[in-house]
């Protein structure tokens, strides 16, 4: 059950990411496309807790997947203080 959930949330963050890839190009607020690349970024560590967990358990990739998750968030974070109020 649990290598189910964890594509699960690879899948659901990414698709949440291609949504506001979609949002940005019909309104092209930048906010968005900040928040769309977080978004890959999220899907992206999900993806390397996926194969962590499940498909190499002997390797540990967990700083990996803390620096995806932080990259993501920092990259939210510049759009919500650069990009917020235009």
């Amino acid at each position: 059950m649990g290598p189910a959930i964890y594509i699960f949330g690879m899948l659901v963050t990414l698709m949440c990411g291609l949504l506001l890839s979609r949002a940005y190009r019909n309104v092209r607020k930048r906010l968005l496309l900040w928040s769309a690349v977080c978004f890959y970024f999220l899907a992206l560590s999900n993806l390397l807790l996926f194969v962590d967990l499940v498909i190499f358990p002997d390797v540990d990739l967990y700083r990996y997947r803390l620096l995806t998750a932080a990259v993501a968030m920092l990259i939210l974070l510049y759009g919500l203080i650069w990009e917020g109020d235009k």
